[in-house]
């Protein structure tokens, strides 16, 4: 039975390490600024005058662009530290956001679009592999809470007021999002942190020869494989969001896009204040289960979707759906980070993130597909049973050694 002290929701906070709340500090400021990527299509229809076709391009590119970041960033970050990684992407966004306002041509914009891409998203990996290097086991779930936090409030910011600022100017989200990314940079770079020795040391460890699983092929780790295949699956199902969802509400039951808006900012509210200590209460279960049971509110909360006639329905899913969201991204990133091997954890890190840019450009395109072919509920039931399957393939993920220990201590 959970006892009252681990509700608490600084409890787990309170003896993360002085470097993990630099980096929550790092991407709430970076995260406030993020403006650009959600305004792009807008940016490039109005202000450029581009047709809606090529302002897709444009968006296809910066997809393209977070899938081979994504495994490029994390094997670099096993080679010289994930923070230099971390610093320099920061630094070198802000950089190419400044100057996006001065490119005009459409074959331009998709070279600085694909360069942006390259540079911004080469930041997840390392950022994963440096929270679970600076933190012990026991708390990178609570660790990778907080910087969910982090992103989540600075999300709550940036969006919203990029609307505002777009309405006197689209150059201003340019230069709001690049000065608070170079301040995250800069921020990172003020503050010394130890994790570039670590990996140093790491690095050391496996020249001078290794263990036998250090050096195997990452593709020859079945189990891992197993889980990017049940992660992509559920990536299927969460970017939903970014595709039919928007779509099914306003063409299928008739709400304004501001009733879409305000569904964001429920998610937002629960994360800002449930999921640190809902990872408190559920320190202590062993990873599938709570990959399992993420996974199977996603499924249960697109189903609320496929039987909704009103807001009323698209509420209880939309929270269904949250508290899955607060259960899985921790539990997926902490389980990554310990069935890693030490000196390669941003190549697993890599691949993990890899599997959710796979998703971002399959989920979206694959649902507003079967939504216009087959309608709406056969299309959610469809998403339902996608969530299902993943669910049922994470109740059967491997489980960690340091892990193991734990559960039969």
């Amino acid at each position: 039975m959970v006892s009252r002290s681990s509700l608490d929701i600084w409890k787990s906070l309170r003896g993360l390490p002085r470097d993990m709340w630099i980096l929550a500090a790092a991407t709430l400021v970076n995260r406030a600024g993020t403006m650009v990527l959600p305004f792009l299509v807008l940016y490039l229809t109005r202000e450029l005058g581009m047709s809606a076709a090529r302002a897709g391009i444009a968006l296809g590119v910066y997809g393209v662009g977070a899938m081979v970041s994504a495994p490029l960033a994390g094997r670099l970050s096993d080679r010289i530290g994930p923070l230099p990684i971390m610093q320099w992407s920061l630094i070198g966004t802000g950089i190419l956001l400044l100057a996006f306002p001065f490119v005009r041509t459409f074959g331009a914009v998709i070279a600085l679009t694909l360069a942006w891409s390259l540079v911004a998203e080469s930041f997840r990996p390392a950022n994963m592999a440096y929270i679970a290097d600076i933190v012990s086991p026991e708390q990178r779930k609570p660790a990778y809470a907080l910087f969910r936090l982090a992103i989540n409030l600075g999300m709550s910011i940036g969006p919203a007021a990029a609307g505002f600022i777009a309405a006197q100017s689209f150059t201003w989200i340019f230069i709001t999002d690049a000065v608070t990314t170079l301040a995250a940079g800069a921020l990172l770079i003020a503050f010394p942190v130890g994790a570039a020795t670590r990996a140093a040391a790491v690095n050391a460890r496996m020249g001078s020869g290794g263990s036998k699983e250090q050096v195997a092929s990452m593709l020859e780790d079945r189990g891992f494989f197993f889980f990017l295949i049940a992660i992509f699956l559920t990536g299927f199902v969460f970017f939903q969001h970014e595709g039919a969802l928007p779509l099914f509400l306003v063409n299928d039951l008739g709400l304004s896009p501001a009733f879409y808006g305000l569904l964001f900012t429920l998610n937002t509210v629960m994360i800002v204040f449930m999921e640190i200590p809902l990872n408190a209460a559920t320190a202590h279960w062993e990873h599938r289960r709570g990959l399992a049971l993420g996974a199977l509110l996603y499924a249960l909360g697109s189903a609320a979707f496929a039987v909704a006639a009103g807001a009323a329905a698209v509420f209880a899913g939309i929270i269904i759906w949250t508290v899955g969201e607060m259960l899985l991204f921790p539990q997926a990133a902490a389980y990554v980070s310990e069935i890693a091997p030490e000196s390669r954890r941003g190549e697993y890190m890599g691949a993990y993130t890899l599997a959710f840019n796979v998703a971002f450009a399959v989920g979206p395109w694959a649902g507003t597909a079967a939504l216009g072919a087959f309608g709406a509920r056969p299309m959610w039931l469809g998403v339902f049973v996608i969530g299902a399957i993943s669910a049922s393939m994470m109740m059967r993920v491997s489980t960690p050694q340091t892990e193991a220990a734990t559960v039969s201590a």
